[in-house]
């Protein structure tokens, strides 16, 4: 594929400085593009790589208007830069059947033009939608649904009872639907509590390799529409992650937490459960949420707290040995004057 860099501008609502016929075949990284290529620079540090690389065209900000090369100037040019890159990596979809060697269900539901790879399993009572793709090792549990254009790479498993929207990639080891963690002493013995509810995925939802979504207990945990969950991710039972919200990897949420739209957990944050996290909150890296969380902040820290109050301890943890010696020297200045005062009293 070719495109005029003015096309590019069309397609990412840019606007073209030097050459706008110049033709673009592909897009690299600003130090291993070449000519032909078009790469990009998100981050101002790098704008003196602009004399450096060899592409044929640089994607920057709106800021910048002078270059030995053309450039193509645009509001966001990380976005931008991802717009392209998918108007040059997409390759049609081409059915390549059901293989002989997968297993489906004589009461299984199947749509038009699947790709269902070898040693496929579809249980009794799925409906499959068109143009899904299930690699290689994949389970699909009875009564589970799949909507259309869905991919789910291989070794994913997929529990009986599991509802999965449209053009939803599950990554290699997904696990969706197993019990959630709930049990019960009776004395020290563990009581198992049954997980008898589902999960329930929404349209254009994206997890992660080996990521894991439990059942409910009772109800469905929910994974709503555009969220994405990176690698390593846990999510417990009866749990509801709102709209276009991200997990970095190895984030673990506990059960019955409620996140609102357009969250953000960094990596390795946990939540205790029963919590509440409200729309727009972005919790930093390692964090311990640990109560209800109010919309439209940053928090870090654990216990998590806002991220200006962070910056004020933290600013006062790293004063605390000078702190404390302060204090020692204050309580002997006190002593002293004590002694002094009860010395004079006991003259009287």
């Amino acid at each position: 594929m070719k495109k005029k860099l003015k096309e590019l501008a069309q397609w990412v609502e840019g606007t073209v400085v030097g050459d706008g016929e110049v033709e673009i075949s592909g897009i690299a990284s600003i130090e291993e593009a070449r000519a032909g290529e078009i790469t990009f620079i998100a981050n101002p540090k790098y704008i003196p790589k602009l004399g450096e690389t060899r592409a044929s065209a640089v994607i920057v900000s709106k800021e910048v208007t002078q270059a030995d090369k053309p450039l193509l100037c645009v509001t966001n040019p990380y976005l931008a830069f991802a717009k392209i890159l998918i108007l040059f990596s997409h390759k049609p979809y081409q059915s390549k059947g059901v293989d002989s060697n997968a297993w489906v269900s004589p009461t299984a539901k199947l749509g038009t033009e699947l790709t269902l790879y070898p040693f496929v399993y579809v249980g009794d009572r799925c409906s499959i939608g068109d143009r899904v793709t299930l690699f290689p090792g994949v389970y699909v549990g009875e009564d589970s649904t799949i909507g259309e254009d869905s991919i789910l790479y291989s070794n994913v498993s997929i529990y009986p009872g599991t509802a999965i929207g449209k053009r939803v990639i599950l990554h290699s080891g997904v696990v969706v639907g197993g019990d959630g963690f709930g049990y019960v002493k009776e004395g020290k013995k563990n009581v198992k509590i049954p997980q008898i509810g589902r999960v329930e995925i929404e349209d254009d939802v994206e997890i992660g390799a080996n990521s894991t979504v439990d059942r409910a207990t009772f109800g469905k945990t929910i994974i709503q529409k555009g969220v994405k969950i990176d690698n390593l991710v846990q999510v417990a039972h009866n749990v509801v992650i709102g709209e276009d919200s991200i997990l970095c990897a190895q984030v673990g949420i506990s059960g019955s937490t409620k996140l609102g739209s357009n969250v953000t957990l960094a990596g390795q944050v946990g939540v205790v459960d029963h919590t509440e996290i409200g729309d727009n909150v972005m919790v930093g890296a390692q964090a311990g949420v640990t109560h209800k969380l109010p919309a439209n902040q940053g928090y870090v820290g654990s216990p998590a707290i806002p991220h200006r109050e962070f910056l004020r301890v933290n600013a006062v943890f790293s004063r605390l040995p000078e702190m404390r010696k302060s204090l020692i020297e204050i309580e002997k200045r006190f002593k002293k004057i004590e002694e002094a005062l009860f010395s004079k009293e006991k003259e009287k």
